[in-house]
């Protein structure tokens, strides 16, 4: 599976690298809010500052903002690479398969193979997207996490 991915995915290094800086940009303000919050809370409220509070409630806003055009440039992006994955994959599968004789094809099934070139192509394919927008995301919030709380 590995060499799979690492086979079809290096033409798509670019793509991967930017949906990686976005991810980390989401990570950075998603972590940041909850800060400007609690300033929001000890430096506004607290002490009554309803200037302050504006100021840092846009600035919020801001940054909500610039986090939903990452996540969306991010999941177009993430969406591309899966799907021009798939589509290498698929044509991959289907070269190899003209290369059968009529015996190898009776043996694995015509059923068979238009499954395999359908349904687990496009099982590796969700791997891909949700590997690209959900399972990079984790460890970089993580450590965020971990080291936010640190001071």
């Amino acid at each position: 599976m590995i060499a799979l991915l690492r086979r079809y995915l290096r033409p798509y290094a670019g793509p991967i690298g930017i949906v990686l800086v976005l991810l980390l940009v989401q990570a950075i303000g998603n972590l940041y809010l909850p800060t400007l919050n609690g300033d929001i809370i000890n430096n506004g409220v607290a002490k009554g500052d309803t200037d302050y509070i504006v100021r840092i409630g846009g600035f919020m806003l801001l940054v909500t903002l610039v986090l939903g055009v990452a996540s969306v440039i991010g999941v177009y992006y993430a969406a591309r690479t899966s799907m021009g994955f798939g589509r290498d994959v698929r044509s991959a599968i289907f070269r190899k398969v003209e290369t059968f004789s009529q015996v190898e094809v009776n043996t694995f099934g015509a059923p068979s193979l238009i499954t395999r070139n359908t349904n687990d192509v496009q099982q590796v394919q969700t791997l891909v997207f949700m590997g690209l927008t959900l399972l990079v995301s984790a460890p970089i919030l993580i450590v965020g996490g971990i080291f936010m709380a640190l001071q």
